[in-house]
């Protein structure tokens, strides 16, 4: 574990954020959910644990919805630009899940892991390398 910082934020520059450590999973998510709001079949994800691991600046606006799991996930994004940065969980306030596109050096992300690949569609193509979830991980 190379325990850098990771930082990053939204295409205008009025929401930046910063991520202590490594994150605990990186991975792509295929929900219904997640391919709405991204307009493609999958959304990213650089997780992060702890409640201090990722801080951020300036005012995101944020949507809340209840994902296919049934639990409500905060959506955090720039009013300005729209670009989404982040993402937490009201079950779970202590893990943050940054949009590895608004990384400042998104090459950074390695996923291992697809969730949801119920609901994958045959022409969202991805790594075979990847260990796939049906669901959700276990809780």
């Amino acid at each position: 574990m190379n325990q850098e910082t990771y930082t990053g934020g939204c295409a205008c520059g009025a929401i930046r954020y910063e991520a202590a450590g490594d994150p605990v999973a990186e991975l792509h998510c295929q929900c219904r959910h997640c391919q709405m709001r991204s307009g493609t079949g999958h959304s990213s994800y650089a997780v992060f644990a702890g409640a201090d691991a990722v801080t951020v600046t300036g005012d995101p606006q944020i949507w809340r919805i209840a994902g296919d799991s049934g639990n409500e996930k905060l959506h955090a994004f720039c009013g300005t630009c729209g670009t989404p940065t982040h993402v937490t969980f009201a079950a779970n306030p202590e893990i943050t899940a940054i949009h590895p596109g608004s990384l400042d050096e998104p090459s950074r992300f390695k996923p291992t892991l697809m969730t949801y690949g119920i609901r994958g569609l045959d022409w969202d193509r991805y790594d075979p390398e990847l260990t796939i979830l049906e669901k959700g991980p276990p809780a």
